[in-house]
């Protein structure tokens, strides 16, 4: 007998409710996650870690029995180095004193020299405000951006447009302060934690202008500086001195749980394995590393074989580019046509309320029996969503899906020093590892592919 739309029989979705109750029993996905955050911890592109991250998360697919290959890669190689801000002088001071200013380095950042640069701080909340300010305003200064991080909106459950909103300035922030002459740029923290965390993430300098140091600010010390500078002038001395070293060589780790019909084709479950340094990559992504192999686990221990091949990848560097993803696209260009979809997890580990799919609009009823099985724990909904993971958004045309996680806290701890294994809630941890085994099974062994 076959389900309403005649993609699923019985006893596909029969299999499909048995990997959603293992997974929510399983401790697999936990305990590889302490492993990664607590034993391996940070893993920034280049590092040692990342390396030690690879070799391991390699190690544990081949106990599975699924086939593993290292796909090589060149990626970006920086080091954080010291940082440190001060004001020196401003408004009201008492004399002889200074004033300490949270920050962290942004990512690919070039350095001030070692003793740091100090300069007066000029102030603006948008692109916009810049353009007001007169001529020359900006040259031979610090220039903040400061835009608030709207967390009304994340409260609402939208944390991804809140964020969207406030990371261009992050990205394009350096190059706008260099155009305009500025010594050095600092952005308001892109996250909602009102803790006096800064929260770093890549940047990226324009070509022709002159690369400048970058760091983000705690909200709390963009606050305060905006305040001194409405007040008169702010003098502040910023000490960065990251490395930008020669590119490195990593690995994609890819791992196949073979189809027995037509192994060619193929489903991808996926997270990024690199992370920021500040913490250690429990949610952004340890979480979505976790999970994907969960479904490989899932399968070999209930002894599923889906017709086509589940293939697990853990993608390296994500944050500093998506040089991993660059290279799967183009060394399997020619086998995209026989992706039947691709599966990537990484907003976090919060409670999924279904399923977002990238692609052709039939997906969404495409889907719903997967939806009905996936409803006992609170994920039934399929959604249509513009994209679905920047490493998967590399595989043009192919069907691309992820949960759709609750991301009202997750921008708190995002590429902050407190995204850390405590963060992650077991029971909605297992939730994700259900929502991806299910899916990908659904999409490995359905009686027609996906939709594209």
């Amino acid at each position: 007998m076959n389900t309403s739309n005649g993609v699923w029989t019985e006893d596909q979705i029969a299999t499909m409710a048995k990997l959603r109750d293992a997974a929510m029993q399983d401790t697999y996905a936990l305990t590889e996650l302490r492993h990664l955050t607590d034993n391996i911890g940070p893993r920034l592109s280049g590092s040692p870690q990342a390396q030690k991250a690879v070799d391991y998360v390699a190690a544990e697919m081949r106990s599975l029995g699924a086939e593993v290959q290292l796909e090589k890669t060149s990626v970006p190689h920086w080091v954080r180095g010291a940082e440190a801000g001060e004001l020196v002088s401003w408004p009201g001071m008492a004399e002889g004193t200074k004033q300490k200013i949270v920050l962290t380095a942004l990512g690919g950042s070039v350095a001030t020299n070692a003793d740091g640069l100090v300069a007066d701080v000029v102030v603006a909340d948008s692109f916009e405000a810049v353009k007001k300010l007169p001529e020359g305003a900006v040259k031979g200064k610090i220039l903040l951006f400061n835009h608030p991080f709207d967390k009304r909106l994340a409260a609402q459950g939208d944390g991804l447009n809140a964020y969207g909103q406030s990371v261009v300035y992050r990205g394009a922030g350096p190059s706008v302060a260099a155009s305009l002459g500025a010594v050095a740029v600092l952005v308001r923290s892109v996250g909602g934690a009102d803790y006096r965390l800064p929260h770093t993430g890549a940047t990226v300098y324009a070509d022709g202008l002159e690369k400048i140091p970058a760091a983000a600010v705690t909200a709390e010390d963009a606050d305060l500086l905006a305040n001194l500078t409405q007040q008169g002038p702010v003098k502040m001395r910023l000490v960065l001195t990251p490395q930008r070293l020669p590119n490195a060589e990593s690995y994609n780790v890819i791992a196949d749980w073979k189809g027995t019909e037509h192994p060619e084709q193929v489903v991808i479950v996926s997270g990024h394995l690199d992370s920021w340094d500040l913490g250690t990559g429990a949610i952004d992504d340890g979480a979505g590393i976790v999970v994907s192999m969960q479904a490989i686990h899932l399968l070999q221990k209930l002894g599923v074989h889906p017709k086509r091949t589940v293939r697990f990848i853990a993608w390296m560097d994500e944050e500093q580019g998506g040089s991993g993803a660059q290279t799967y696209a183009q060394e399997h260009a020619s086998q995209l046509s026989n992706h039947i979809g691709a599966i990537e997890s990484d907003l976090g580990a919060g409670h999924p309320i279904g399923i977002m799919a990238a692609g052709k609009p039939e997906l969404v009823d495409w889907l719903r029996p997967v939806g009905h099985v996936l409803a006992p724990i609170g994920a039934a909904v399929v959604a249509p969503s513009p994209e679905a993971g920047e490493d998967i958004g590399f595989l043009q045309g192919v069907p691309q899906f992820a949960p759709n996680q609750d991301s009202r806290s997750y921008f708190n701890y995002h590429h902050t020093a407190a995204d850390t294994f405590d963060k992650v809630n077991p029971q909605e941890l297992s939730e994700n590892a259900a929502v991806v085994a299910v899916l990908a099974y659904a999409l490995a062994d359905s009686g027609s592919p996906a939709p594209r």
